[in-house]
């Protein structure tokens, strides 16, 4: 019996009923040869991790552009702490958290620089449209190790894709994942927003605080054992209507008051012209390109999706340096 037929023979006597056990995933795209140690989710966890998308999420915005403090979340920490959230939750409820975990490190693959901005911005300029859910699968089926991508298996691609609040993924642990998303960037974007002096505790409604609790520990605390006691023993992942219906209102209070604050999105007003100058640019010099995207032209891919792709890979000081390289004049390197 190799580790993984081990791994895979605990998983069928210690997990739920309702767990999606990697021995019967729905498989790859492209079969493969089974790892002798990983399970199929275990390896979709490491090609994520491993991954040149995955590295660049640190440099892309989560809500504050370009922050000059180190302590700002950047997408890359948001990921992070959804797959922490996530994995607790999964735990608890004897879930497979290896398919937890690799579905939450993959859920924002596909963003743009600049956070929701950016991709606002190529949504409206691209003839075909642009999702950044939509764009994680993309990654992770296309654009990945040159245009082979990482062939996951069709459980991970499925909660990737259907992360969205308005989505709902086939598994469980992907259900979980859509769940921890919201409780983490609603909670972290209000430390950030605490940090950048736009937001004060006592500012969150009452009834808010009453319901979740009176810190941002607190609220965690209360969201996260709410999802767990209500998800157990169920084939499907909820909270309390009460509890929910909290969750929701501070995700309204949020953008009504940081999502779309003047103050937190005074740069913003400059990502339009940035990103449709670069989207312009390269609609006209597809060659400027760099090989791996000009390939997939030639393969047949539509020019204005590829030119998405190039720029929604970009994190944000590098879209920043190809716009002065290409719009900037620079100085006279002369005496």
């Amino acid at each position: 019996m190799t580790i993984r037929e081990r791994a895979q023979e605990l998983e069928s006597r210690t997990l739920s009923k309702y767990a999606a056990h990697s021995a019967d995933s729905l498989g790859r795209d492209r079969e493969e040869i089974q790892d002798e140690i990983r399970t199929v989710y275990q390896r979709d966890r490491d090609r994520i991790l491993h991954s040149k998308s995955f590295r660049r999420l640190k440099q892309k915005t989560q809500v504050f552009i370009a922050p000059v403090s180190d302590h700002y979340r950047t997408r890359l920490t948001h990921t992070l702490e959804v797959s922490q959230l996530s994995r607790t939750v999964s735990r608890a409820l004897l879930l497979n958290d290896d398919l937890t975990e690799a579905i939450a490190l993959g859920h924002d693959l596909g963003h743009t620089p600049f956070g929701h901005a950016g991709e606002r911005v190529l949504n409206q300029i691209c003839p075909l449209g642009f999702h950044h859910y939509e764009q994680s699968v993309r990654v992770v089926e296309r654009l990945e190790r040159d245009g082979k991508g990482l062939n996951l298996t069709k459980e991970v691609r499925d909660g990737i894709l259907n992360h969205q609040w308005n989505l709902r993924p086939f598994t469980l642990e992907g259900q979980i994942v859509r769940f921890c998303d919201k409780i983490a960037y609603i909670n972290h974007d209000i430390d950030d927003a605490e940090r950048a002096g736009l937001m004060k505790e006592s500012d969150i409604p009452d009834q808010i605080r009453k319901g979740l609790g009176a810190t941002t520990k607190e609220r965690l605390d209360t969201l996260m054992h709410d999802l767990i006691y209500h998800s157990m023993d169920r084939n499907e992942i909820c909270m309390s209507q009460e509890t929910e219906a909290l969750m929701l209102s501070l995700r309204s209070f949020m953008f009504e008051n940081l999502y779309t604050n003047s103050a937190a999105k005074k740069e913003e007003k400059r990502v339009p012209f940035l990103l449709t100058s670069l989207y312009g640019y390269y609609e006209q010099h597809i060659g400027d390109m760099p090989p791996e995207y000009t390939r997939l032209i030639e393969e047949g891919e539509p020019p204005e999706r590829v030119v998405s792709d190039y720029i929604s890979g970009m994190t944000d000081p590098y879209a920043v340096e190809k716009f002065e390289e290409l719009f900037i004049p620079q100085r006279w390197p002369g005496e």
